[in-house]
């Protein structure tokens, strides 16, 4: 008996990016059509369960262990970051601000595919459980007229974060350079040249990743919007469930920022007010797919320049040195003018010297530590015009519900309260007016010996002592005149902490520039299925439509009437971590015969472990 010989059709799935493939060789499929239609259906059947148990676990409801989830995370928030792990990965963010710059250095785990949950990003501690930030002055804003030296001036910061990445992760670690207030300040073309000097200089001595579009000066709605979504974005261990937002206020050296979400719907008193809100209402999506909104937010944002607590003093200032200049030119007296006549500032302390300067003009001042008349003082610096602060230049506020909301004050608002008061987290207006007045009037004197004896904050410096009383009625006022919080309101607290995480507004400035790194882990996934899929049944489909065609012509060439159809191959690309759950291979337990009961068999399967570390379903072999 003549035997012919042909080779196997194979059906090859390849996993990029590594080398393992399988193939299923049709001859264990056998060649009768009712055969193949059943595997055809048992095919499909599989391939929708593999897909609903997936998604299901991929993107359906994950309320167990919540609380158990929260907990670790906090625990792991504040332990030091294992820089071993190859799997994290590592981004830079470098908040130039009006008062000075700092570098934070965050790290995230690889994201498990959930589009409803946004990267775990937190910020990198050291060895010492210490967080990665590092702070310098003064601000960039003095480059201005030195552009060239810019990336100079930064160079201390990112040889700092560039300690702390591992060296083999700096290519793929995102550097952003963020510029905020100072910089607003300068004109256009002095923000240019210091970011092109950035943008060229950064990239010759670092190997992070960075480009022209991540050295910016950000707007404050942009600075707004990045506190928001960090807020927002702090709780991302419950992936469905929509997470209750808080109010924030953050006052810097230079601005001032609110930001809090309003109803979809907001209804405004004129068509003028209605053109001028629209600008400051802001919708935007934190998922990482516009089709996903679990992570849309409608919020109410705005900030004013020159309303941060250094820029409020400098107004302070220039309008006590041109009041008191003018009126010594009409009244013919020396106030201020000599050491010996100092001008009373009611927001110094008691018995402070200090020598204001400006355009070659010297005021001599002398505290008076009254702090109900320096709130007189500064209130009018808010601008306030029917009762809302900032409406000269149009700005609309959209109402509060202090009924129902929550705010935080980050920034100056705590320094002012924790620094020297010790009494930063619930604000309560009584207590603070009362803590604020006794320091005011305590004399320099004393302020100065518990500084040394180190009985205020660490971070408490000569600088805070000076303008502490300015800054809290500065404060104040802004809260009680300008935002017209109730002095009675319970649910304002003055942090640094949200959900037991420490707030900047650059965690939630990087959480949007990587909101669409998830895409990444899942998006090839149900694509590959299907359309590995619809390939077998293709060609399944065409090995139907010519197996009736061919089946006679089988039947007179064997005994049996199974000989192999001439080779075909189909491949497939998979993402590979489909395998990580299958660690075996198959073979045939049936070695390849030369006779036609041989061929004419079903060739059953036996599963082992792996084999150099490839996954294959080895072809029977040509008879």
């Amino acid at each position: 008996m003549k035997v012919m010989k042909t080779s196997s059709s194979r059906i090859t799935f390849s996993c990029l990016p590594a080398s393992w493939y399988c193939s299923v060789s049709l001859l264990s499929l056998g060649c009768v059509p009712r055969q193949r239609a059943f595997f055809l259906v048992f095919l499909t059947c599989s391939a929708l369960v593999f897909l609903g148990v997936y998604q299901t676990e991929l993107w359906g409801p994950q309320r167990h262990r919540g609380h158990v989830n929260k907990y670790l995370s906090s625990v792991e928030t504040m332990e030091a970051t294992d820089v071993t792990n190859a799997a994290l990965n590592y981004g830079i963010v470098v908040d130039c601000g009006s008062s000075g710059s700092r570098v934070y250095v965050y790290y995230w785990p690889p994201h498990h595919g959930n589009l409803h949950t946004l990267l775990d990003i937190r910020q990198m501690r050291d060895h010492d459980r210490h967080p990665v930030v590092k702070k310098i002055k003064p601000g960039i804003s003095t480059m201005a007229l030195s552009p060239a030296k810019a990336s100079d001036y930064l160079h201390p910061l990112l040889s700092f974060a560039a300690t702390h990445v591992p060296r083999k992760k700096h290519k793929e670690t995102p550097l952003y350079i963020l510029c905020t207030a100072g910089m607003r300040l300068l004109p256009e073309s002095q923000q240019a040249a210091i970011l092109e000097d950035l943008v060229r200089d950064v990239p010759v001595e670092f190997d992070f990743l960075f480009s022209s579009s991540h050295a910016e000066v950000i707007s404050g709605k942009q600075e707004d919007d990045a506190m928001v979504e960090v807020t927002t974005g702090s709780q991302n261990h419950h992936p469905i469930s929509r997470r209750r937002t808080v109010g924030i206020m953050d006052m810097g050296g230079a601005s001032l920022q609110i930001a809090y979400e309003v109803p979809s719907a907001v209804h405004f008193s004129s068509p003028e007010q209605e053109e001028s809100g629209k600008s400051l209402l802001a919708e935007f999506n934190l998922g990482c797919d516009s089709e996903h909104t679990q992570h849309v937010y409608r919020v109410y944002v705005t900030t004013f320049l020159g309303f941060g607590g250094n820029m409020a003093r400098q107004r302070y200032e220039d309008q006590l040195v041109n009041s008191t200049i003018t009126k010594n030119r009409l009244t013919g007296d020396q106030t201020g003018m000599m050491e010996a006549t100092p001008l009373a500032d009611p927001c110094l302390p008691v018995g402070l010297s200090d020598v204001v300067r400006r355009d070659g003009r010297a005021v001599h001042l002398r505290g008076q530590g009254d702090w109900a008349r320096c709130q007189g003082a500064v209130r009018p610096f808010l601008g306030l015009h029917n009762g809302t602060m900032g409406s000269p230049r149009g700005v609309y506020q959209a109402p509060i519900d202090y009924s129902n909301s929550e705010f935080y004050g980050f920034s100056e608002f705590f320094y002012c309260t924790e620094d020297v008061l010790r009494m930063g987290g619930p604000y309560d207006s009584a207590k603070y007016s009362k803590a604020a007045t006794d320091y005011c009037a305590t004399k320099w004197s004393t302020l100065t010996k518990r500084l040394d004896s180190k009985l205020f904050s660490k971070q408490a410096d000569s600088s805070r002592l000076k303008y502490q009383c300015f800054k809290s009625a500065w404060m104040f006022q802004v809260l009680h005149s300008g935002f017209r919080f109730p002095k009675d309101y319970p649910s304002l607290k003055t942090a640094q902490l949200v959900y037991d995480k420490e707030v900047q507004w650059t965690l939630g400035a990087i959480l949007f520039k990587t909101r669409f790194l998830p895409l990444r882990s899942v998006g090839t996934l149900c694509v590959s299925v299907c359309l590995c899929v619809c390939l077998l049944l293709i060609r399944l489909s065409l090995s139907s439509l010519t197996g009736t065609s061919r089946q006679s012509h089988l039947n007179r060439a064997t005994p049996t009437g199974c000989v192999p159809p001439s080779s075909t191959t189909t491949t497939c690309f998979l993402p590979v971590s489909w395998w990580s759950c299958w660690p075996f291979y198959c073979t045939s337990s049936a070695s390849a015969g030369s006779t036609s009961e041989n061929r004419g068999r079903q060739r059953p399967w036996t599963c082992s472990g792996w084999r150099r570390g490839r996954l294959f379903w080895p072809d029977p072999g040509s008879v």
